[in-house]
Formats: C-alpha cells, sequence, structure tokens
C-alpha cells in the first residue's frame, strides 16, 4: 500500500512538471491578441476624406469598408479577403492612402507575427488584393523605410511606394520555401530603402546576405 501512495505522488509530481514545462514552452504571441471590440477607422488627408473600417465581431475583424466622399461605399468581409482568420491589434497595424486612388492597409497577424498588406482602389473597376507574405516593419528585424511596401514571393523581395505606386525587387537566385507564419526561419533581418534592398536569407544550409541598388520605376 505504502508502494502505490508512493508511486501516485511520483506520478503527480511528474504531470505538474510537464505541465509547467508546456506552459513555458508555449509559443510567444507576435503582439497582444486582445479581443477586437471597437470598429477601427482610418481617414486619409484629401479633402474628399477617403476613409478604411474594420469592423469587429467575436472579438475578431469582421468587414472590410473604404470609401470617400461622393462615391459608393465598398465593402468585403474580412475573413473572406484573408482566406484565414486572423488576430489583429490596433498597435499593430497601420495604412497610407495615395491621394483618392487607393488605401493600403498593414499588418501582422498577432497569433503568427505572419504579414499582410491589403491594397485597396477606390475605382469599383478595380479589384482590390492581398499580400500575405508582407515583410513589414512591425517586426523589429525588418527595417523598411517610409512608404515603402515589402514583400516576398519565396524567390524575390519586391518593393513598392505608396506614394507614387513605383516599384522595384532584388531576386534571391533560387526558390525558398518559406513558411510565412515561421518566416525568420528562412528570412532573417530585411532592410529596404528607396535606393537599396539588403536581406540575409538561408539558401541550402548557409545564411546568405543579398543586396542590390535600386531604382523605383
Amino acid at each position: 500500500m505504502r508502494f502505490l501512495v508512493i508511486l501516485t505522488g511520483i506520478a503527480i509530481m511528474t504531470a505538474s512538471l510537464v505541465s509547467c514545462k508546456s506552459s513555458g514552452d508555449a509559443p510567444k504571441s507576435f503582439c497582444d491578441t486582445a479581443c477586437l471590440k471597437d470598429t477601427l477607422k482610418f481617414t486619409g488627408d484629401h479633402a474628399l476624406k477617403p476613409y478604411v473600417y474594420i469592423t469587429a465581431k467575436n472579438c475578431l475583424p469582421d468587414s472590410i469598408i473604404w470609401s470617400f466622399k461622393g462615391i459608393g461605399i465598398r465593402k468585403t468581409g474580412f475573413t473572406y479577403l484573408l482566406g484565414t482568420t486572423v488576430n489583429i491589434n490596433p498597435d499593430v497595424i497601420r495604412y497610407f492612402f495615395r491621394d483618392t486612388a487607393v488605401a493600403y492597409v498593414i499588418f501582422n497577424d498577432c497569433s503568427t507575427g505572419r504579414g499582410f498588406q491589403i491594397t485597396l482602389p477606390y475605382n469599383k473597376s478595380k479589384n482590390f488584393s492581398l499580400k500575405s507574405s508582407g515583410i513589414n516593419s512591425f517586426d523589429p528585424k525588418f527595417s523598411i523605410e517610409k512608404n515603402l511596401l515589402v514583400s516576398t514571393d519565396r524567390g524575390n523581395i519586391f518593393v513598392e511606394d505608396m506614394s507614387t505606386g513605383k516599384t522595384a525587387e532584388m531576386t534571391f537566385g533560387e526558390k525558398i520555401e518559406i513558411d510565412y507564419d515561421a518566416i525568420h526561419d528562412h528570412i532573417d533581418s530585411v532592410n529596404v530603402t528607396s535606393d537599396r534592398i539588403w536581406a540575409k536569407v538561408l539558401i541550402g544550409k548557409e545564411w546568405v546576405v543579398k543586396e542590390k541598388k535600386i531604382s523605383l520605376q
């Protein structure tokens, strides 16, 4: 009987240690995943007041709405647009308006750190677009000059000047199988300015620095 009591005690202690270790080893969120309750409202400086609203439902982003004075409202489901559910935080989201032509919404998923970039044209004849491979400056290892939108497609880094629409790119030289939910496993750090792209990437089993002088066109 005494032997069984000792075994039971050992089992409880082991379970407790495993539980503590599992809790401590849980992956850290990129940002606070607190419940999103209020509509996020972004407004441009143009006289026609272009805006983007992101509504909330059940603690998550629900719809994205954009318009300006004198035109009809454009709206789509947030999850429909992204093709997935994300946690967003008002402190880890920014926007940019190019007059009344287009609005950009840039953010990282708080659960995974994955970067997203939404392009919202106000002209109804043009489709909105999404990049779910954003290299956003919210990540402390990504330094991106203001007004620049930077993303990757596993083989290149793309740069767009949001104020003009001009672009540039740099190739890695080969395809890299990147998990965008764990981007630092393959792209350690990035520094992009209007005249230079610099990145440290894992090619094969070696970390390699790629660099290119650019001219946005």
